[in-house]
């Protein structure tokens, strides 16, 4: 059930709606000059990407499973379409675009959104990253101002074009890039709540304007473009084309997926609300089907525009499907004032895009994790750059299954010298199996037993732990005797939920922690953020004084 019908079910009010109208102007805002912005970096015109936004964004908020969600075009479609539209032409596009829809609705009605979540952390990093360095490079040209008779698509190919045409600089470009860029970044320090993009692309605009600088727009780059909603040429279907398609397909219908359930748990972390994944999905499915139809764009939900319509003040999904009405009004009425747009200031933009999507302190923080793990990184990394998104993906899907396994089998060694009904107890203590409810927890105090590996597999279960809690306690304990081997995934699961207890003013213990587990949250700067005692009765006593001190 979309989370529109509970929301207005629960009863929605004018308030409500006045709170979903500021909100969803508010994204609206934001989306125009990057939803612009990201078409133009795929290889399609702007209108395209203001299309996507309409369409996609006022279906996946009616039909989605989160009630903040934001959808439309994002970085992390940048690269495939782009290599799409360069092999088989847009109508290329609009089938794999429609063929990804089809998977992503089969995918919710299977049920399997409860699944995509569970895609190790490094492969997600290491393809976000390397979306993001193809993202920048492709950027260079505008920025600079550079002239290039041909763009090569391939990465390495790319650099070496780009370093010949060098010399070709534009100062005038450079002059606007630059101011818009440090604009960008003066407001994000400065004002955050202001919408740095639309400023700096507004000021960038009446400046090329004002002084006529001889600076490639939208107008120059794009003539006589105007948006339109109409059906496209129908594109020719034959089998050999749907197989050629397939591999593309299933890449846009992977990134929707992930990206979208990322976000909406992105949502859940701020809200403290629970999205419905499957639900989800068959949303994404649906506005890919629609957006294919009249011409637009893969999409997906956007982290950022949704976290910025949670910190705007929205209610539910009809800010979203506002936001959406938003921008067709100024596709409808203010379209001509974009002609004046100039591309070095869109392409500033996406720099300020591409170093947020590289998440640049995870990736080194994801580079503590053990060398497993790194390679995983490092390799879907890479192989993003230098190869194909979807060879990364698979790759790296498969070398996290096969350090899986062997980590299994780490485990079972491991646990053959332990029993797994033990629970926490002092190290120079007997052994003897103590019921956890024989305990008698002060009042304030939680505690949350982990047993077994804590992999990628089982790490998203740890956030369910505060919602079956219900009320906020002021201590948690986490016992983790029973934990003998945990990877990436699992400390950045851990990361959250302790990032919810100190947002909540919960303190948090963790209990008999065995040596790799030791090593690998004391790497990862864990261990500083929490109390840690050797067994549960400790932690227990550890708890009062905890209480009582507030």
């Amino acid at each position: 059930m979309p989370k529109l019908v509970t929301v207005l079910r629960e009863g929605y009010r004018f308030g409500d709606f006045r709170a979903d109208f500021i909100a969803g102007l508010t994204v609206a805002i934001v989306a125009l000059p990057l939803s612009m912005a990201l078409a133009i970096a795929s290889g399609t015109t702007p209108d395209k990407g203001l299309i996507t936004a309409v369409v996609a964004g006022f279906l996946i908020s009616a039909f989605g499973g989160s009630r903040f969600q934001i959808g439309g075009p994002t970085g992390a479609f940048v690269v495939v379409v782009f290599n799409v539209i360069a092999v088989h032409g847009y109508d290329g596009l609009v089938i794999a675009s429609a063929m990804a829809g089809i998977m992503l609705i089969g995918a919710g009605a299977l049920r399997v959104g409860t699944f995509i979540k569970y895609i190790p952390e490094p492969v997600v990093t290491g393809f976000t990253a390397g979306i993001a360095v193809i993202i920048a490079t492709s950027q260079i040209k505008d920025f600079l101002g550079l002239t290039l008779d041909h763009e090569p698509a391939e990465f390495i190919e790319k650099v070496l074009a780009l370093g010949t045409a060098l010399p070709g600089i534009a100062p005038q470009t450079v002059a606007v890039a630059l101011g818009s860029l440090g604009l960008i970044v003066f407001l994000r320090g400065h004002r955050p709540n202001w919408p740095g993009f639309l400023i700096a692309v507004v000021l960038a605009a009446a400046l090329v304007w004002l002084f006529q600088l001889p600076t490639d727009t939208i107008g120059t780059r794009f003539t006589g473009l105007e948006p339109s909603f109409a059906f496209p040429d129908f594109p020719e279907f034959t089998m050999q084309r749907l197989v050629a398609l397939f591999p593309s397909a299933f890449t846009i219908a992977f990134l929707a997926g992930v990206e979208s359930l990322l976000s909406a748990m992105v949502a859940d972390s701020m809200t403290g609300r629970r999205h419905r994944s499957n639900s989800e999905l068959v949303a994404q499915g649906i506005a890919n089907c629609a957006s294919a139809a009249v011409g637009g764009l893969p999409a997906t939900g956007a982290i950022a525009r949704t976290a910025t319509n949670i910190r705007a003040g929205a209610r539910g999904p009809i800010a979203g499907m506002l936001h959406a009405v938003f921008i067709l009004c100024f596709m409808l009425v203010a379209w001509p004032l974009a002609t004046y747009i100039p591309l070095a200031a869109l392409a500033a933009v996406l720099l300020v895009v591409a170093w947020n999507m590289s998440e640049i302190d995870k990736f080194r923080h994801m580079m503590k994790a053990p060398v497993g793990d790194r390679a995983v990184l490092l390799i879907t990394f890479a192989l993003t750059v230098l190869v194909d998104l979807t060879v990364a993906i698979e790759v790296g899907v498969v070398l996290a299954a096969f350090l899986f396994m062997h980590r299994m089998s780490e485990a079972v060694e491991v646990q053959s010298h332990l029993h797994l009904i033990d629970e926490d107890v002092s190290d120079s203590a007997p052994r003897d199996f103590v019921p956890m409810q024989e305990y008698e927890l002060p009042e304030g105090v939680a505690a949350s037993l982990i047993r077994g590996p804590f992999f990628f597999g089982v790490a998203m279960r740890l956030g369910e732990t505060l919602d079956r809690i219900g009320a906020t306690p002021k201590v948690l304990i986490i016992r983790m005797r029973a934990v003998p081997i945990i990877d990436a995934t699992g400390v950045t699961a851990l990361q959250t939920m302790i990032d919810r207890c100190e947002r909540n003013g919960t303190k948090v213990i963790v209990t008999a922690l065995q040596p790799q587990p030791a090593r690998v949250l004391a790497d990862m700067g864990v261990l500083a953020r929490v109390t840690r005692v050797p067994d549960f009765a400790s932690a227990i006593e550890m708890s009062k004084k905890m209480v009582a001190e507030g």
